[in-house]
């Protein structure tokens, strides 16, 4: 019986939903974040600050916020848990009873469980009080959570900590799939409106007069406007059952004859509800008066939403508005609101372009991002959290959807938004067509079978007479001029991979008759063209699909077509690599471990022992080359690296990460050593922050992948080539989970002459071995690789 792995344990001190307040929302946000991605390996558990007797029934423990002894009562029942490894205290003025919160102090002085502080107000200038009583919450404090840097200045300047103890990670944001207003404001009804807008729980210090009376001065020049505030008062405002702020706000609509322009939305919306009113803001106003306000959620979330800002000048917009997202105003000068709003309502342009830097600046901040962050912090003061492993997110196809249309899959998107007029590529189809191959194989779902048929479509259509590809079709379907001036050789070994990886599911999958003779004649036809190949990474392309096509034909004509293009490519690495450098070429470019992979292939259909030695020697100096600090560290597309020279760094494309994983998937299934599986499993971790910018790839929210991982930012754009990259990593990576084990795979048989070893599955154990000579369909739904012998990796 299988072992169950008990998981660590982190308790969360805050408030929590029903409570209504930012924190309660911040830490429910945290949480999820948190637990989607190491639902695995960690529990979050949750000790809520209660107000009025109202509780979380998702809370593990409770502390009444003005409850003394509750305190210690609490800490001492968590420290009773082995599992629990830390608690982590979101902290505000106002959560915790006594002065200044110090009731705080009897639960971190009983506690014996590391702790991590976030704290989501830093007063500057503080009195002595305060300052003691913060100094001591810090000491206490293994580690220090800070949104802003002009927090964590203060924090160093004002209260004397010390500045390595501190971690800046900004306010979560959540990931939303990029729209225009337009699209949003149809949805809710208002696409005859401009739209300003305003949210979060009502209270004097939003100041949302301050939005009114510039409202006022902007109605005269846009009458359609509409202020939209949205959210319920704040209850620590409303005394005696009278909201006597927002009957101040009415009276001042009123007064100013702003009814047909302002619009009270007086609910605590959900998630969902939020980010669309925010999706279709034009402009969105931020109002708050508290000078000293460190950091806010709702200026964050508006700018996750794409929304052009115009912000008072407080410690927080002052770090991240930059003049390309939004306008700054003084505090409580509707002068300067109206102005501002003026000048963005009066060119759509400019909002357009603030709306796309404000999304991408808030990337970063996502609600997955800042998980990862937390986790770094967590590592470094509870031991017990230093193997924790991410949760491989749920395979989604949505994306590729998307951007599939009748004739094939679209080259590149505007953010997630397909750009019909980037038309299409054979380069970007043949990887589709092998995605939904693998996807149909693993999840046997019927409707893939339309999806493998419109990419099979597409490559047959820019077939020509010749036999060969052209790579390039505009959305007329015609074929575009530039074909003619470039090399399309690697396209056409694409097309040829592609080909043989579907002939290849015939062979464990029943495929329709029409498809499988339709890419029977397209390969066949395309072979003559293969042996003029002399691109190294095309006919490395190319003999992956020969290899493929030898596993449904193995006849002795394909054979002799493999070791011809296989002994090139051996050729090429015999005439350069030395002792320091042993390669193909003088330099390491793009889909670089094909080669390798390319070279093994052709042993294990020729045993050849001289394509098995350059594969090892090859795949070893390439994996030298672009694993560092325990990560995939992808080859600069800003300049290839050569060789004794310093490589560049940073310009990293995801395509390049599922070529190591599928050149490693081939050498661990070959050889079993453990360290190819090992760094497998890192190139994936790869699109889930396991790069420089500690940033996820992947956007869950749309299921496309970015294009590229930059120096200091990532490539929002989702195109065909990423998304289909990562659906195929992620495909792959499944085969490595216990789900995906029980996918039965053809992919790497061991030749014995002109025949191969099969081994006949029945339920789970393997009862006869027999030799036969192949036709396609002998081995129909019973084949499986049967397992070689076990190697080292140090060749």
């Amino acid at each position: 019986m299988k072992t169950i792995t008990p998981k660590s344990k982190i308790v969360y001190l805050s408030t929590f939903p029903p409570t209504q307040c930012g924190i309660a929302t911040f830490t429910e946000d945290t949480l999820r974040a948190i637990t989607q991605i190491y639902d695995k390996s960690i529990r979050c558990e949750i000790c809520e600050i209660t107000f009025n007797g109202e509780a979380s029934d998702l809370a593990d423990y409770h502390i009444p916020s003005k409850d003394q002894a509750a305190y210690s009562r609490v800490a001492e029942a968590i420290n009773q848990d082995p599992e629990v490894e830390l608690v982590h205290i979101q902290h505000e003025f106002g959560l915790f009873g006594g002065e200044y919160g110090a009731y705080l102090l009897d639960f971190i002085t009983t506690l014996q469980k590391p702790i991590a502080f976030t704290f989501h107000t830093v007063l500057p200038n503080p009195n002595p009080q305060l300052k003691a009583i913060t100094q001591l919450l810090c000491s206490y404090s293994e580690a220090l959570v800070v949104m802003t840097e002009k927090s964590k200045a203060i924090l160093i300047q004002d209260y004397a900590i010390k500045a390595e103890k501190i971690t800046v990670i900004p306010h979560g944001t959540h990931l939303v799939d990029y729209e225009t207003t337009a699209k949003a404001k149809a949805k809710l009804q208002l696409e005859d409106r401009l739209t300003l807008a305003t949210f979060g729980l009502l209270g004097e210090g939003k100041s949302i007069e301050t939005g009114l009376q510039a409202l006022a001065q902007v109605v005269p020049q846009f009458p359609n406007v509409l202020y939209l505030i949205l959210g319920k008062t704040h209850p620590n405002t409303i005394t005696d059952g009278v909201d006597h702020y927002r009957l101040k706000l009415e009276k001042l609509v009123r007064d100013l004859k702003l009814e047909s322009n302002v619009r009270f939305v007086n609910e605590y919306l959900e998630t969902n509800q939020l980010l669309d009113y925010l999706k279709a803001t034009d402009i969105y106003l931020f109002t708050s008066k508290d000078p000293n306000q460190a950091v806010s959620g709702t200026f964050s979330y508006a700018m996750s939403c794409s929304c052009p800002i115009v912000a008072s000048r407080i410690p927080h917009t002052l770090e991240c508005l930059t003049s390309d997202i939004g306008i700054l105003a003084d505090i409580q000068n509707a002068d300067q609101f109206a102005e501002a709003t003026l000048r963005l309502l009066s060119d759509a342009n400019l909002r357009r372009n603030m709306a796309i830097n404000a999304y991408a600046a808030t990337t970063k901040t996502s609600w997955e991002n800042t998980a990862l962050k937390h986790l770094s912090v967590y590592q470094k003061i509870a031991k017990g959290l230093a193997s924790t492993k991410i949760t491989y997110p749920t395979i989604n196809i949505n994306h590729l959807k998307r951007m599939t249309t009748d004739l094939g899959m679209i080259q590149f998107c505007q953010i997630s938004e397909p750009d019909l007029e980037s038309g299409y590529t054979i380069d970007d189809n043949a990887r589709a067509l092998m995605a939904m191959v693998k996807h149909y194989q693993l999840h046997d779902d019927e409707a893939d079978l339309h999806y493998l048929k419109t990419y099979l479509n597409f490559i047959i259509r820019c077939q020509l007479p010749e036999g060969n590809f052209t790579n390039y079709i505009d959305q007329h379907n015609q074929i575009e001029a530039r074909n003619e001036h470039e090399n399309l050789e690697d396209a056409n070994g694409r097309a040829v991979w592609a080909l043989g990886t579907l002939m290849r599911l015939n062979t464990v999958k029943t495929l329709p008759s029409s498809m499988v003779y339709r890419a029977t004649a397209c390969l066949n036809k395309a072979l003559s063209y293969v042996a003029q190949l002399q691109s190294p990474r095309a006919m490395g392309f190319a003999i992956k699909g020969l290899y493929a096509l030898y596993q449904v034909t193995p006849t002795p004509k394909l054979l002799a077509l493999i070791q011809d293009r296989a002994d090139k490519i051996a050729a090429l690495y015999e005439h350069t690599a030395v002792a320091n450098w042993k390669w193909y070429e003088n330099k390491l470019t793009y889909a670089n471990s094909v080669l390798p992979e390319a070279l093994l292939l052709a042993h294990l259909v020729t045993d050849e022992s001289r394509y098995k030695k350059i594969a090892l020697e090859s795949l070893h100096f390439l994996i030298d080359k672009m694993y560092t600090d325990n990560q995939l560290k992808i080859i600069s597309n800003q300049g290839w690296h050569e060789k004794n020279a310093i490589p560049y760094e940073y310009g990293e494309q995801p395509i390049e990460a599922y070529y190591m994983m599928n050149t490693l998937d081939l050498f661990y299934k070959t050889f079993h050593d453990p360290l190819y599986k090992r760094y497998l499993k890192l190139a994936f971790d790869w699109y889930l922050g396991k790069n420089h910018l500690k940033q996820i790839l992947y956007n869950p929210i749309t299921g496309g992948c970015y294009d590229g991982l930059e120096k200091e930012n990532i490539n929002l754009n989702q195109g065909a080539e990423s998304t289909v990259c990562y659906l195929s990593a992620r495909l792959l990576i499944e085969t490595y989970t216990s789900k995906g084990k029980n996918m039965i795979s053809a992919s790497y048989l061991k030749p014995t002459g002109t025949a191969f070893v099969l081994v006949k599955e029945h339920t789970k154990s393997i009862t006869k071995v027999v030799e036969t000579t192949m036709s396609p369909m002998v081995y129909h739904n019973k084949t499986l690789l049967l397992p070689a012998k076990k190697g080292k990796l140090k060749s």
